[in-house]
Parts: C-alpha cells; structure tokens; sequence
C-alpha cells in the first residue's frame, strides 16, 4: 500500500482530513499549528482512511454494507441493517499489516501498560455544516496491546451503528465514501480531576461575545453524554487577553452528583461524587480564563465559532484539548431574522430546569424509559426521559420539546435539541417522577435561563421579527433589559444599548435577600437566618455573596450589548418593596407613602442603607474595573436636591467610583420637578439624564399613578409634563448633556414619538417586543420632522449583524464613544 497505516499526530499528514478525518485532523492542526500560543494536545498518532479501506477490502466487507444499505432502502428494519453490517466487522480480523504498524506506534507511546484514548474521526466528521457528533464510538483506559486491536475493530464497526446509517442516509452522504480513521491517544488523568466542553459562542442564543464551558468532575463522556448537570463558566471574549482583568461573566455551580473514573481492571465506571466535590467548582478561576484563551486562539486560526472537549490531569494540574470541532447549530441561523415567544398567560409550575432554545411548545407527555420503546411515541408529543444519548435521536425529530431529568447545556440532549430547533429543558432531576403519561403540558425557554414546564395549555405568540427592514434613525433606540438570564436572547437587535437597567430586579429575582439582612445576619432570629442559608446556599462571606452574584448579573447584561452604553440604575426600591425581601422587614420603617418616601439617593448616604449601597457600588466597580466592562454608566434615582447629589457623589468616590475616572459616566433620572427647575446645576454634576415619565407625571400632576379614581387625568402629554421635557432636554443640550426617556409610552402612542423627537430627544427606551414597533414610529417622526439620520452603528441588515458579531469577537476592543 503506498499510503501509510498511522501517521503522528505531530506529522503534516495527521492534519489531512481525508485521510483522517476531521476529529483527528483538528487536533492535528492544533497540535502543529497552536502549540506555539501554549496549546497542549495529548501526544498520539492515527490509523489513516487507506488503512479503513485496506481492512474493509481484505475482508470483503464492501459488499456486505452495499447489501445491507440497499434492504435499508428497502424499507428493511434499521436495527436488523446496522446489526448485520456490525457483525460482520466483528467477525473480521485486521490485515496483519496494520496490527504490525497499531504495535509499532503504540509502542513508542510506552507499550503495554500505557493508558490510551481510542477515538473514532470519520472523513466525513466535524465538516462546518454537518455534526456527526457522538456517532462512532470512544474507548478510554485501553492499557493494552490486545486491547487497542479490539478496540480498533470496534471503531471501525461504530462507523455503521444505526444513528450513524440513518444521519448518513438523511443527509446524503455516500456509505462508501466515508472512511474511519481512529485517533490514539495518551490518556489524560482527568478521572483524578476534571473535564468538560467549551463554545466560542454562547449555545443557546448564538451570542458571539462570550466563551462557555462546561465542567465536572472526571472524565468528560459524563458532561458530553448529559450524565450530569456541570458547573458552567461563561468569559467575556473582548476582554480576554488583557492581563489586567479577569472577564469571567458568570459561574454556575452544578449538582456534579456522578463522575466517570478509571476501572482497575481497564476501561471505566460510574461512581457517586463526593459531598465536598459536589460544593466545590471543577475549575478555578486561572484554569476558566486560560481555556478561554485556548478557545479564543482555536476559533481565530479557523475563523468560526468551536466547539472543543478539554480535559484536566489531576495528577499534573496540566490542561489540554482532546478535540475541537465546528460549531454547527448557531452559525446557521439567519441573522437578519429573529422569532420571539411570548406567554400570555402563566399556569402552575411542575417543574423547572436549564432552558435550552428560546421557542415555547406544548402537547402531552410521553414518558420513555429508552428508545427501545420508539413505538409508544405519539408524533408531536414532548419526551420525557432521564438522559439521551445518539440512539434516541430518531425520537427527538419528532418531539415537539423534550424535558430531561439530567445533562447541562452541553449535553447530548442540549447539542441535538438546538440543531432540531426543538425547545428543551434538561437537569430538572425530577421530570420523570412528576411529569405524567399523557398529560398536557407547556414548556417554556422563553423566559431566559429558565426552563419552566407548565400544567397544561397555555396561551403564547410567536412573531417573526425581519431585522433587515428596520430603518435607520437619528435619534437611539434603546432597551430596557431587566433579567439578566434574559439578555442574550435579544443581541441581534440593533439597538443603540441598553437604557434602563434596574438593579432592583436583579436583588429581588436573583438575590431575593434584604442587603442589610446579609451585612446584619447576626441580627436576624433564627427563622430569619435560615431563609438567608437557603437563598444564599449557606455562603459564608454573605456580602461577597451579594457583589458576586449582582455583578454577574449587570455584567451579563452589559456583556450583551458591548460597547454600546449601558446605563444601570442603583437600587430604587420603596420601603415596602424592600420589607418584602428576606429579612427586610427590620431594616425598613412603615411609610405612609413610600411613593415619596425614602427611596433612591436619599438612601444612599443615610446610617440605614449606606452599607448596602456601598456592596451596590462595589458590584458596579467589579463589572467595569475586574471584568473590564466599561460600556456602564451608572444612574442615580430620585435625586430631589443639589447637596443630596454632592453627598451621593461624594460615597460613591470613597467606594472607587469616581466619576470621569476610567471613563466612567455618571446620569440622574429626572423624575422631580426640582429635577427640571434646577436643570442647569444638576447638569454641572452629572453627565446625562433619563426621564422618569411616570414619576415626573405623577409629581408634576400631583395624581397618584396607582389611583384608578384620577386615571382620567394622569397624562404624559399634559402640558405641564411636555413643557417640563422641553425644557429640560433644552437645557441639558445647552451644557452638553444627553437625555433620554424609558417608557412604553412611544410604543403606544406614535404621536408622543413625534413630539419626543421634535424636542431633540437624544434616545429613548423600550422593552424588546417593543422595539420594532417604536423604532419605526421613530422613523417616521424624524420624517415628518425634516430629519435626516446619521448612519446607524448597527443598522438593521445582515452585513451589520456580522460587524456586530465580529466587534464581540475581537479581544481588546474599546467601546465606541
């Protein structure tokens, strides 16, 4: 044979994929072309295509498949098909040839005794618009000769299980085109520490920003198959190379409750993680960052988002790649067009769980122990099950939805559910016992990381949004973005940034604890301090606890839209919202009126809250100064004086927020009449405003918003109201200063668009579903205004969604004044 048997994976000829294939190809190129940024791929060598089509020619099996093919297409039982096909691979010895040269390379590996990973890369594997994933088979903890030479025939056989016959068969691939070459590898010891999967993108929305890994403890086929519910890690790519941050987004703890370790005897097996395991990430920080360094290098040299397996030795502490292949759902998807799911009503939650998708279903369940029992599936019904591995495949294309009991965002459930464009929900740990057969159901990822499973049908929209058709404005449309889990669904968007944060939302959804209730937990009676252990997960450094998990979520939301600004909102609770928190009631006082009580800026320097705005401040610092987000400015409520700004201003500096200092903007909503009659000096110490409409309508009026008895006269375009915003975008212009209005107002009522625009308003903001809608009432008001826009940042079209994506993409880039 004049083509060799195995080639190194350090050779030029490991890095042809038609000879083999495009698993082991990858980590060819990885290996010779990546090394040099730091890069490390276990050492080993592949069987090449010729070495295949060598062992299926010697032994006759050409004829075999082309038989058992053509009964498929027969309408021959698939099982009966690969079954055949795979004895036959069974019953045949390797050409000695290739065993010589399998025991010569194993031998340079160290021989006998040497503990190796046998992987299977098909030719026709890993392309950039096709995932074999999980197809062919993986061997681990091979220690022998004898071993490996089963194991290889054992690959090679995988080449025609049935899900692998039957994708080949949907797509249109030829049988016989396809060759196998199997990828020997030194193992790595991660059954003694960890391993997981990383996307250069985020999985479920397409977001390119950031890079997301999964991680757990052993070795990776537990988090790759859906076994388990990983840790997850998600890193701000923009900010990746700078030596000076640490631009870790978020940290997710997993159960962790398995792991996949060595067996004596060869081979592997399943055991119960520890307790200490299961409390403790799989990876620290300096490991987080330097994967996503490793991602971030393999998604530049090829140019698209990856897909990579990596794996930890806990005998060395060393990280290394074990494979890197296309990401092949995200990159699919039109990205002038965008599908938004809404639920007009909410029912009884039965269970919950990691959503993956953004789409909403419903239909009755079908409870399926394996995909034996394919004959029991109703088209169109959601699956339920414990955990899917390839075989349940043929299943999963005709579920409306699948929930699961296990698995993360990366597992096999996740993977496949994403390229069907089917909503799932998986690491529910209880769908199976709670979910009945034949029961109807809705299931929900639309409502950010979520996934919520319903008793029986409810009511949702589905719009179609053509991002292609909107018009480019002068004046900025903005967002107003409340959940953080929520922030990446909407990044296609070319919105301006985001107008309104409300950190509110973030303490009352995701912290759900009083702040001064964690300063003060000595404080607290015994019932008190429970629900603080149970909200908080027993953290011990509570206030630590507190900086970590807002900042996450600020930084999620900022992350989302780099580098437009992203203003964010300090805390505005009322008294009575605040008393509702956990252990809040002892730290607020009973308001007649906490309308026009304590709240906002007066909270913000006084003995009973300034601790808590300190940890607010704190949050704020680590997004912009540890992560790198820079794109915030922060924004003061409910300011009614100059010297209650001065003094708001004067704590946030001893807690590092300087304003100017590392470009850091400070704005005041303007909601008070004092705000528009001292214009002027308010705009000498702050750098922009946001109108409050709703608030400065209510004190303008002197009409309680919330009475249903003086509806009639609570009114946005009152004269007083529209005078009191000209005025104050006038004056504010005068010293240079932005403003902008967050309300649903424009989106109602075109006319107040009109009128907002006249004014010279230099934005407004708006929920997602109602950007559209205002950013053409937008358009026409600058039309029937004389108006001519400037060119849009981030136009409405698909070249400016790929210049959007690519500014995510690039480490190092500043934000756009």
């Amino acid at each position: 044979m004049d083509q060799p048997r195995t080639v190194w994976l350090t050779d030029e000829a490991g890095t042809d994929l038609a000879s083999v294939g495009g698993k082991n190809a990858s980590l060819g190129v990885m290996v010779r072309e990546l090394g040099a940024q730091g890069i490390k791929v276990p050492e080993g060598f592949a069987t090449t295509a010729a070495a295949y089509r060598e062992y299926v020619e010697a032994g006759g099996l050409g004829p075999v498949i082309d038989r058992q093919i053509r009964r498929y297409r027969g309408k021959a039982p698939l099982a009966s098909v690969g079954a055949v096909i795979r004895s036959a691979f069974a019953d045949t010895k390797l050409p000695p040839e290739l065993v010589a040269d399998l025991g010569t390379a194993y031998e340079q590996l160290g021989g006998d005794g040497t503990e190796v990973a046998v992987r299977s890369s098909a030719t026709a594997e890993d392309l950039p618009d096709a995932s074999f994933a999980g197809q062919q088979e993986t061997f681990l903890n091979v220690r022998s000769f004898a071993e490996l030479v089963e194991a290889c025939k054992r690959c090679y056989a995988s080449l025609f299980t049935d899900r692998a016959i039957s994708y080949r068969e949907e797509r249109g691939f030829d049988h016989s085109a396809v060759a196998l070459s199997i990828g020997v590898q030194r193992m790595v010891r991660s059954d003694l520490g960890s391993s997981g999967v990383m996307f250069t993108l985020d999985s479920d929305s397409g977001f390119p920003g950031v890079v997301q890994i999964s991680a757990a403890w052993g070795l990776g086929e537990a988090v790759v198959s859906g076994q388990v519910d990983p840790d997850e890690y998600q890193v701000f790519k923009p900010r990746i190379l700078w030596d000076n941050l640490r631009p870790i987004l978020s940290r997710r703890l997993g159960a962790k409750e398995i792991k996949i370790v060595y067996r004596e005897s060869g081979g592997t097996k399943t055991v119960t993680t520890s307790a200490d395991e299961r409390s403790r990430f799989a990876l620290d920080d300096d490991d987080v960052l330097q994967l996503a360094r490793w991602g971030l290098a393999v998604e530049s040299h090829y140019g698209r988002p990856m897909d990579i397996e990596w794996a930890k030795d806990g005998l060395t502490g060393e990280l290394f790649l074990v494979q890197a292949r296309p990401e092949t759902v995200q990159t699919r998807r039109e990205a002038a067009s965008l599908r938004s799911y809404r639920l007009k009503e909410t029912g009884r939650e039965l269970v919950t769980g990691l959503a993956v998708g953004e789409a909403i279903a419903d239909g009755n369940v079908c409870l399926l122990d394996s995909p034996a029992d394919i004959d029991r599936f109703v088209d169109g019904a959601i699956l339920v099950t414990r955990i899917t591995d390839p075989d349940w495949e043929p299943i999963m294309r005709r579920a409306a939805a699948i929930v699961t009991d296990h698995g993360g965002r990366t597992s096999h459930a996740a993977i496949v559910s994403r390229e069907l464009g089917v909503p799932a929900i998986v690491g529910t740990a209880t769908a199976t016992s709670d979910l009945h057969d034949g029961r109807h159901i809705t299931v929900s990822c639309a409502q950010g990381e979520r996934g919520v499973v319903y008793d029986g049908r409810l009511e949702y929209d589905v719009t179609d949004l053509d991002l292609g058709s909107l018009p480019e404005t002068r004046t900025k449309v903005m967002l107003n973005l409340a959940d953080p889990a929520a922030a990446f669904r909407w990044w296609r968007l070319p919105a301006d940034g985001v107008g309104l944060v409300r950190i509110e939302f973030v303490v009352s959804n995701h912290i759900k604890v009083h702040p001064m209730a964690l300063i003060h937990y000595d404080a607290l009676d015994a019932d008190e301090q429970r629900a603080v252990d149970a909200a908080t997960g027993g953290a011990v450094d509570r206030e630590a606890y507190l900086i970590d998990r807002l900042a996450q979520g600020i930084a999620r939301i900022a992350a989302a839209r780099w580098p437009d600004p992203v203003i964010v909102r300090m805390s505005d609770f009322k008294t009575n919202e605040y008393a509702r928190l956990i252990g809040g009631r002892r730290f607020e006082p009973i308001e007649e009126n906490p309308m026009i009580g304590w709240r906002g800026a007066s909270r913000y320097y006084s003995r009973g809250y300034q601790e808590g705005f300190a940890l607010e401040c704190r949050a704020l610092r680590k997004v912009r100064d540890e992560i790198g987000l820079t794109n915030v400015v922060v924004m003061i409520p409910f300011c009614r004086t100059i010297g209650e700004a001065q003094r708001v201003l004067t704590v946030m500096e001893g807690e590092g927020l300087t304003r100017g200092a590392n470009g850091l903007q400070v704005y005041v909503m303007a909601e008070i009449p004092a705000n528009i009659i001292l214009a002027d000096e308010f705009a000498d110490r702050f750098d922009g405003f946001s109108i409050g409409s709703n608030d400065l309508t209510q004190l303008t009026l002197g009409v309680d918003r919330d009475s249903d008895t003086l509806a009639s006269l609570f009114n946005e375009r009152d004269p007083a109201v529209s005078r009191s915003i000209e005025h104050l975008i006038r004056i504010a212009h005068r010293f240079g200063r932005k403003v902008g209005l967050c309300g649903q107002r424009p989106s109602d009522d075109p006319s107040f668009a009109s009128f907002l625009v006249h004014s010279g308003i230099d934005s407004i903001s708006v929920t997602p579903d109602s950007f559209l809608a205002v950013k053409t009432n937008v358009a026409e008001a600058e039309r029937s205004n004389g108006f001519v826009p400037a060119t849009a940042r981030f136009p409405g079209d698909t070249a400016a969604a790929d210049r959007r994506s690519k500014v995510l993409a690039e480490p190092g880039r500043s934000p756009l004044p």
